[in-house]
């Protein structure tokens, strides 16, 4: 109990602490509607269709544009996990945000992970959801 008092004590010195975390909140929620809406837009409505990643185009062509637009979608990815991780307990779509983190960075079972993401009907129906806003076509998935 004399830990939780000294911890609201010390929230009492220092407001600027709050009013920070409650600016970033809002912009945290901000940022989670449009910029995670524009993401879930662009991805392709076959995406999770065939059981393997097809190549894209672009491996041999434009390596070092190739790697400085990897390290900047996983970068924006990782932020995304981080910001989908404190919403959470913050206000915004936390589980949504951490999903489209998940979609940009690369790692070894990334597509494995994301079909069995999207397997989850609630997951597919909030994505479907958001591109039909977006007036794009829905995504398609194999059905086991």
């Amino acid at each position: 109990m004399d830990f939780i008092n000294s911890f609201v004590h010390w929230f009492s010195d220092h407001p600027e602490i709050l009013v920070g975390l409650g600016i970033s909140s809002i912009f945290i929620l901000i940022l989670s509607i449009v910029g995670i809406s524009w993401f879930i837009a662009q991805i392709p409505d076959d995406y999770f269709q065939s059981s393997k990643r097809k190549p894209t185009k672009w491996r041999e062509q434009k390596p070092i544009l190739r790697l400085a637009v990897i390290f900047g979608k996983n970068i924006i990815g990782l932020l995304l996990i981080i910001g989908g991780l404190l919403m959470l307990v913050l206000p915004g779509q936390g589980l949504l945000t951490i999903v489209t983190g998940l979609l940009l960075i690369n790692y070894p079972g990334k597509y494995k992970l994301e079909q069995k993401l999207v397997a989850i009907p609630s997951i597919f129906r909030a994505l479907n959801w958001i591109r039909i806003k977006a007036k794009k076509p829905p995504l398609k998935r194999n059905t086991i």
